[in-house]
């Protein structure tokens, strides 16, 4: 109202302003009347577990980007675009992650249907907030009109007076030859695949593996991730103390028992509810398992997952499979700023925040040995989110996109100096071995030393 009265507009029109142009509502059911030329914000990051089902369910209904765990900010950004009037543009800035992540897919694919990625400023160790976010913002702008070419800007300092000529450079016609913050990139937005927006040498050397080699699941692996309880403290304690049949714990392993490449188990475990069909056990058929959950009820059917489903009260979130403890593996921590891969022999089920590779046909020691060199860093950091303090995350979702040859077509002499490359620690003998397997030349390697792979 004082902006209004500033410029002489008089009161009475002013509140009839301030009616059609302020609305105070839940902007996702709001159905605006008519369209808009600009669209502008900062949407709210909310994870679907803190919405309450039947407001979910009506979000899922009315958008169709609010796929598998998207957080609230990706229909915020659907319903703004189509929002938009032909030739209108949305502004953004918001967290990067669906640019890349599983959840994001659908909004790309919207985006590549029918909109133009017009903008990109990446925010990646730029505090673009008061206060300190894990993932990184990044400021996106959308056009509803055709595809063209993307002008793309990294790390901008904030100030003003720099950030004015940014912009004032982005809205430019025609970039100078002279500028060299600003790129121009085609090809970012392609269906429903993650957006890359930082061409380099190694995303060209990752361009031909993704055309020469097969991804892990192709060859046999498995990727996937440990168990999530949905209260550790409840489910998790020291193996020997957790009072329950021998045949409803499991030795756990977690990020904490990793040390120096090599797991160091602490002696926790896991309780498991689940028989081998899949379904929960009765506990009338396991009196200690019973004892010990009804004496952490209030805890356990406290959660989430419990309340949506009262009579299954006592599952964890995920379900265990008893049989993965005894599978020889690879272990991944999700959040590191390289990838540490650890062989474990077959004698612990992974926690929650631990990634998992299996295969049937590949010598895992001779898988460490590639994955160690930097190929899984090379993937990864490629089609991740960064996060604060230089971190990636090895999530499944990227780690299915590394490439590796089919262990058939690996030489006999290869495979014996990737497995003794992983036994031994020799970080050399390995790189070798990596050079030979994926047929990388002189520029390539040194393309790749940012990746890891370095003698």
């Amino acid at each position: 109202m004082a902006l209004l009265r500033k410029h002489k507009i008089q009161t009475a029109i002013a509140r009839k302003l301030l009616v059609q142009w302020l609305v105070q509502g839940d902007f996702l059911l709001f159905d605006a009347p008519h369209e808009f030329d600009f669209v502008i914000g900062n949407p709210p990051y909310v994870r679907q577990e803190r919405i309450p089902d039947v407001l979910v369910a009506e979000y899922r209904r009315r958008f169709t980007t609010l796929y598998d765990r998207a957080d609230l900010y990706i229909p915020f950004i659907e319903h703004s675009l189509v929002s938009l009037a032909k030739g209108g543009t949305l502004g953004f800035i918001c967290s990067d992650r669906w640019m890349k992540n599983k959840y994001g897919g659908p909004l790309r694919a919207m985006v590549s249907n029918g909109y133009h990625l017009k903008a990109y400023v990446d925010m990646v160790d730029t505090d673009a907030f008061h206060s300190e976010v894990v993932a990184y913002p990044a400021i996106t702008i959308i056009s509803r009109k055709n595809s063209g070419k993307t002008r793309v800007a990294h790390k901008p300092e904030i100030n003003k007076d720099k950030l004015t000529s940014l912009s004032n450079r982005f809205r430019a016609k025609k970039l100078p030859v002279s500028e060299n913050q600003i790129k121009e990139v085609t090809g970012i937005v392609t269906g429903a695949d993650p957006w890359i927006l930082e061409p380099s040498e190694q995303l060209t050397i990752m361009r031909r593996l993704e055309r020469t080699f097969p991804v892990l699941e192709d060859v046999g692996c498995k990727v996937g991730i440990g168990v999530a309880t949905g209260s550790d403290k409840a489910f998790i304690g020291p193996y020997g103390e957790l009072d329950v049949e021998l045949d409803r714990k499991l030795p756990l392993v977690r990020t904490c028992d990793i040390h120096g490449g090599k797991v160091e188990w602490r002696g926790d475990g896991v309780i498991n509810p689940f028989a081998k069909d899949g379904g929960l056990v009765d506990l009338e058929d396991y009196p200690k398992l019973k004892t010990y959950l009804e004496d952490r009820r209030e805890i356990i059917a406290h959660r989430h997952v419990a309340k949506r489903s009262p009579a299954r009260w006592y599952r964890t979130i995920d379900r265990i499979y008893p049989d993965l403890a005894a599978q020889e593996k690879l272990l991944i921590p999700d959040i590191k700023g390289d990838a540490h891969i650890v062989y474990e022999p077959g004698e612990l089920y992974p926690h929650h925040n631990l990634y998992f590779i299996t295969a049937s046909e590949w010598d895992l020691c001779a898988l460490q040995a590639v994955l160690m060199s930097g190929i899984a860093r090379l993937f990864v950091s490629i089609y991740s989110t960064k996060m604060r303090g230089g971190f990636l995350r090895f999530q499944a979702q990227y780690l299915r996109r590394i490439r590796v040859p089919y262990w058939s077509d690996v030489p006999v002499d290869l495979r014996k100096q990737l497995r003794e490359a992983a036994l031994s620690g020799d970080t050399a003998m390995g790189n070798e071995a990596v050079y030979r397997l994926y047929d990388l030349d002189k520029e390539e390697r040194a393309a790749l030393g940012g990746n890891g792979l370095r003698n």
